[in-house]
């Protein structure tokens, strides 16, 4: 018997509105992110999950803890 894989949860915190650059402001996505989301397979949604914490850090909604930056 092979294990199942479960799906990467949506990053979705319910907070939905879209800023100038059509980037939904609670979870980082872009629309087509967001409306592919429940197409993608495990390994796209860890790509997307990474974009997105590049959108939070480079729009200062994440701050790197000390030591944690890989330097």
């Amino acid at each position: 018997m092979s294990a199942v894989e479960r799906p990467v949860a949506s990053p979705c915190v319910s907070i939905c509105a879209l800023d100038d650059d059509d980037i939904c402001t609670g979870c980082q996505r872009t629309v087509d992110e967001i409306t592919r989301w429940s197409r993608m397979d495990n390994a796209e949604r860890r790509v997307v999950l990474g974009l997105c914490h590049e959108r939070a850090v480079a729009g200062g909604l994440v701050w790197m803890m000390p030591g944690k930056s890989g330097a």
